[in-house]
C-alpha cells in the first residue's frame, strides 16, 4: 500500500534519550510494514540528517527492535534539553518530520 510512513505507524513519536540525545520511535502497525522498512533501510542516517536538519555524525544509531515492530533512531539535540533556546524541553514534539515520509509497504 503507498502512503505515508503516518499511515503505516500505529506510533510514531519522539522523547529525550538524556538531556544532549533526542530519540524517535516508528512503531508500526503491521508486522509486514515493519519488515519492508527495516529491510529497505527506509529511516536511515542520511533521511534522518535531512529531516532533521542535522549532519550525518549526529545521528547516533538506527535501531530495529523487532518484538515491538519498531524503529528507532537517536539523534544528537542541538541545544541540551532546557538550555537557553530550547524550544521543547521534553523533545516530545520532534516527530512531525517523520510523518510524511513517503512509504510503500508492497515490494
Amino acid at each position: 500500500m503507498k502512503g505515508t510512513l503516518a499511515a503505516a505507524a500505529l506510533v510514531v513519536r519522539s522523547k529525550n534519550a538524556g538531556p544532549f540525545e533526542l530519540t524517535l520511535d516508528v512503531i508500526f502497525k503491521e508486522r509486514r510494514g515493519f519488515e519492508r522498512a527495516r529491510d529497505t533501510q527506509l529511516i536511515n542516517k542520511p533521511l534522518i540528517g535531512r529531516l532533521y536538519g542535522v549532519p550525518e555524525e549526529d545521528v547516533l544509531d538506527i535501531v530495529a527492535f523487532e518484538p515491538a515492530n519498531a524503529i528507532k533512531a537517536t539523534i544528537k539535540r542541538r541545544l541540551p534539553s532546557a538550555a537557553i533556546g530550547d524550544t521543547d524541553v521534553y523533545g516530545a514534539q520532534q516527530h512531525a518530520p517523520l510523518l510524511g515520509v513517503p512509504f510503500d509497504t508492497e515490494a
